[in-house]
């Protein structure tokens, strides 16, 4: 008959005798740690910069007086990954000129497969008024809205976009409907400065 084996508790390491059977000093390791928490800080601000959430800075008066220059809004990239853009949409998109390339914030107004067309400051879908509450009358004001839009259907995977200050806006009148592909993302809050701060 044998005897019972009586198992003594084992007494935890203290961060002193980890850190030497590590080969580090405890200062050295409380170093590294802080380093591999900068580094996966920083990795996942890239990856979230890149692909999830960008920052864009207003420039210009074109979507006066939804968006003032200087404005800040963040940008949800993943959104037209997810679904279709919305009419009413607050997007960024990539411009080429030439051999540059910029970012514009434009409306969305117009899908694909839609007939659209402006006259007089009103805009029609498929031959109904669009109602744009969005617009501000003292900007937008019958007779100044820039460049009619003549009768046009929008291609599929294409988007028709205007700046909300119509008279004062390079937008599809000029650049012609826009692809799927040069949206960035839909703008979906102003974050800065405080007083403007609003849901897109």
């Amino acid at each position: 008959m044998t005897g019972t084996q009586v198992m003594q508790p084992r007494v935890p390491e203290s961060d002193a005798e980890q850190s030497a059977r590590a080969g580090l000093s405890p200062g050295a390791r409380a170093f590294f740690d802080w380093v591999v928490v900068v580094g996966v800080a920083l990795l996942v601000a890239i990856l979230v910069r890149s692909f999830l959430l960008a920052h864009f800075i207003v420039e210009g008066q074109s979507m006066e007086s939804t968006l003032e220059p200087g404005d800040r809004v963040f940008v949800n990239k993943m959104s037209y990954r997810l679904h279709d853009p919305n009419r009413g949409d607050v997007v960024v998109l990539h411009e080429l000129t030439g051999v540059s390339e910029r970012d514009l914030i434009k409306r969305v107004i117009a899908l694909p497969g839609d007939e659209i067309e402006m006259e007089n400051c009103v805009v029609r879908i498929n031959g109904l008024v669009l109602q744009e509450p969005y617009l501000d009358p003292t900007v937008v004001t019958p007779g100044r809205c820039g460049q009619a839009i003549a009768p046009m259907v929008i291609p599929d995977d294409h988007v028709f976009v205007m700046g909300d200050n119509r008279p004062g806006s390079h937008d599809s009148r000029a650049l012609g409907t826009i692809p799927f592909d040069d949206l960035v993302g839909r703008a979906f809050v102003v974050f800065w400065p405080k007083s403007d701060w609003q849901w897109l």
